[in-house]
């Protein structure tokens, strides 16, 4: 069975807002609503659902946000559904979304990172729908710099297009902008060169192809061998060309994230990969292992390439991967380059 892609988004299409995992509080609101305009401003309709509330660390109860997660996933007029941002515990989501629902509709275009990765690699597993590992909703009204696309052009593409993103070479130092403060920021702070350096120890140039799929290091982790993210499973049905991993950290230090991903090889995440791709974190070292130390660590004996601070995770700018997408890496010989093709 191919990847299912959904339909291309266009201007008058319905984009649902839902949080599945953490909500927005009162403070945040006037960031949500700038969102929003964004989005109408652009031609789309939007409908904001009722999971929003950001006074706890969830917007509701688990089976209120797997309802409405599974509503807009189903809804034919919905072409996209995007969150806010991400959260925590996504992960009780998982036994009770409707699955078959899900697996049965037209695909709908899934958007987010961070927890929301929780969701998107199941979804993309278990239904064959493509995702997109991007820019949240609060983080859409960035402009992408020079060389990469955000979310809305990605979904934009039919299938059978080939999508090629070439990092601009900067990045944003340290810190987030304050929605609170600063609830219209739309310029990206890219104040810092940097570039993706391989981390294993192959040298010469990498081109390497694969089917994508990855997330968040610290939320992915819990999900690592169970049925809702078996990637050999998904490497035999879906990609006999194997895979390309690309995961990220968030918050934790080094040490826990080499425990995680020690975890993650011994469960089969990486058995299928034919790259590893590292997304660059500004989550701390620990005192004798840093970052990359870390990755080399877990996943050095892999005898495959990993491309270290790749623009896929929690620092500016942000880099959109289509879960599911053959991709193409190429790096050392020329730019960085990852070229996504819907196929």
């Amino acid at each position: 069975m191919p990847i299912r892609y959904p339909a291309p988004l266009r201007r008058g299409d319905t984009i649902a807002v839902t949080s599945p995992s953490s909500g927005v509080t009162a403070a945040e609101q006037a960031r949500l609503e700038f969102a929003l305009a964004g989005l109408r401003d652009r031609g789309f309709r939007v409908t904001v659902g009722a999971c929003m509330d950001g006074s706890r660390h969830v917007s509701a109860p688990a089976a209120d946000r797997a309802r409405e997660l599974t509503a807009f996933l189903t809804d034919p007029t919905v072409r996209a559904v995007i969150p806010p941002w991400g959260g925590d515990l996504a992960i009780d989501l998982l036994p009770l979304l409707d699955w078959d629902a899900i697996s049965t509709a037209e695909p709908t275009w899934f958007i987010g990172f961070s927890d929301i990765s929780t969701l998107l690699i199941p979804l993309t597993l278990l239904t064959g729908a493509a995702t997109v590992h991007g820019n949240n909703l609060m983080d859409t009204p960035y402009r992408a710099p020079n060389g990469l696309l955000d979310w809305l052009d990605i979904t934009a593409r039919e299938a059978g297009s080939t999508i090629l993103q070439v990092p601009p070479g900067r990045f944003r130092s340290e810190g987030w902008d304050d929605y609170v403060a600063q609830p219209d920021v739309s310029e990206m702070t890219l104040d810092a060169a940097g570039a993706w350096q391989r981390l294993d120890d192959g040298r010469g140039a990498i081109d390497v192809t694969g089917r994508l799929i990855g997330g968040c290091l610290d939320t992915v982790c819990n999900i690592a061998g169970t049925p809702y993210a078996d990637l050999g499973a998904f490497a035999d049905e879906y990609a006999p060309e194997g895979l390309i991993v690309y995961i990220e950290v968030a918050d934790e230090d080094a040490l826990t994230a080499c425990r995680h991903l020690h975890g993650m090889r011994l469960a089969g995440f990486f058995d299928r990969a034919n790259a590893v791709l590292v997304g660059r974190t500004r989550a701390p070292d620990a005192p004798t292992m840093s970052q990359h130390e870390a990755i080399l660590n877990a996943l050095g004996g892999l005898g495959i390439p990993i491309i270290g601070d790749v623009e896929c995770g929690h620092v500016q700018p942000f880099m959109p991967i289509v879960n599911g997408a053959l991709g193409r890496v190429r790096h050392g010989a020329g730019p960085s380059s990852l070229e996504q093709m819907l196929v």
